[in-house]
């Protein structure tokens, strides 16, 4: 007679140490756990709970700037190295990780309009209101030496932005047109023009370095070849965007910041309508900055908020506010994906975590096996009502709140008053726009 039993390797059982776990043998037979789901459920709810706990995003206050941050910058190389210019000409180089100042420069009279790093992060460039571009060493100067630009160009007209090349010595600034500079002369390569109003914004596209986008203050977004030395095609929007912002990973998708309160993400191939409308911002957006993972941008608006938007979807997954905090005109995420940085009205740059409820400093590895499983049961459970409801509830201040369900009735009159034309019109004469549509004017090639 054949008996079968269980044989197991006492070495895997028997603990080296007392401090050690004892194992378990487990058996996963979905038969022999009727109530998986149910405990699941209860830990995913805790695991929600427990995240809304410990949201504690907010870090540290960078102070010292004596006027408003305008412009930001992220040194390439550097993590812990970051850059900012104020409304009063001043340059600040910030040191993250001691979370002060290292370094200040009276670099322009009037507002620094823009600044960017060199791709090698030996030096960087900056432009303000009294019509120069000045660029500047990375390192502090020697004991008895004076603190001097290296290059000084001066321009004709204010320059209104900076951007430099990724990988070759050419930068380009916008002000009545965008101008490409090779780092060795004092005049533009070549002027792109297409329209004729003021460029607020200039940007390199990250992964195709030749193409660039600009946004002008008629209303316009116009891309441009760098090789051909003319522009490609431009879209007309119904309101001005400030900036744009391209994404790291995907070549051809931007996204744009509008005064009408929304984002809008592009294809640049397709751009009758956008992939992407992003609304919950009560006020014109200012700033957007793309994370490197290329899946999430952070926004900076007038309404005195920054928001985390995933690019896919159209309400933000985050808001960030305090109660000092003024109109945020800059925002930028640091190359590690991990913190938020943003400069506004007030004289002050902010540290965010980007990710609100992450634990900072060294993980154990069953805290991690820990964060990885409550992650996963958070996934599982995300549309059940009481987890949905815990996940997306934010403490909003009571301006935005208000405006907010403005907003909602306003959207709803418009919503209704489409609906009752539709019903008492011919069939067919008031046409369906979607509202990826609603905002686009016209595309021209």
């Amino acid at each position: 007679m054949r008996v079968k039993v269980l044989s197991r390797n006492p070495d895997d059982y028997v603990r080296e140490t007392k401090l050690d776990l004892q194992r378990v043998p487990r058996n996963y037979d979905p038969a022999l756990h009727p109530f998986e789901v149910a405990r699941e459920y209860t830990r995913a709810l805790n695991a929600t709970k427990l995240e809304r706990v410990f949201a504690k995003p907010f870090l540290s206050s960078l102070d010292g700037h004596r006027d408003g941050v305008n412009c930001m910058a992220k040194h390439p190389k550097s993590l812990s190295t970051v850059l900012s210019g104020a409304c009063d000409g001043e340059v600040k180089i910030w040191n993250l990780t001691k979370r002060q100042c290292v370094r200040t420069i009276q670099a322009h009279e009037g507002f620094v309009r823009g600044m960017c790093a060199r791709f090698c992060g030996t030096s960087f460039f900056t432009v303000g209101d009294d019509k120069t571009v000045k660029q500047w060493k990375m390192e502090s100067p020697e004991y008895g030496e004076e603190e001097e630009p290296i290059h000084t160009i001066l321009g004709k007209t204010v320059y209104t932005g900076i951007d430099h090349h990724w990988k070759e010595p050419v930068f380009a600034t916008c002000g009545h047109q965008v101008d490409i500079w090779d780092e060795q002369r004092t005049s533009p390569k070549c002027s792109l023009t297409w329209g004729f109003d003021s460029i607020s914004s200039v940007k390199f596209n990250p992964i195709e370095t030749y193409l660039l986008g600009s946004c002008a203050s008629d209303r316009n977004i116009v891309l441009y070849d760098m090789r051909k030395s003319t522009p490609l095609k431009k879209v007309i929007l119904n309101m001005r965007t400030n900036t744009l912002c391209w994404n790291p990973m995907e070549a051809f998708i931007f996204t744009a910041a509008n005064e009408d309160y929304n984002l809008y993400t592009f294809d640049m191939r397709f751009l009758e309508s956008p992939v992407m409308v992003h609304m919950d911002h009560v006020s014109a957006v200012l700033d957007v900055d793309y994370s490197p993972t290329g899946k999430e941008f952070v926004s900076a608006s007038f309404d005195k908020s920054i928001r985390i938007f995933p690019v896919d979807k159209g309400h933000s997954r985050e808001v960030y506010h305090t109660k000092r905090m003024q109109h945020v005109i800059t925002v930028k995420w640091t190359s590690d994906n991990k913190y938020i940085l943003c400069g506004s009205d007030e004289m002050n740059i902010r540290l965010w975590k980007a990710n609100a409820s992450e634990k900072l400093g060294v993980l154990a590895p069953r805290e991690k096996a820990a964060m990885n499983y409550n992650q996963k049961l958070k996934e599982k459970f995300q549309f059940h009502p009481q987890i949905r409801r815990i996940a997306q509830h934010r403490h909003l201040p009571k301006s935005i709140y208000c405006q907010i369900k403005e907003q909602r009735i306003m959207r709803e009159a418009r919503r209704r008053k489409e609906l009752n034309r539709r019903k008492h019109s011919k069939p067919g004469s008031v046409p369906l726009v979607p509202e990826r549509k609603k905002h686009i004017v016209a595309v021209v090639k």
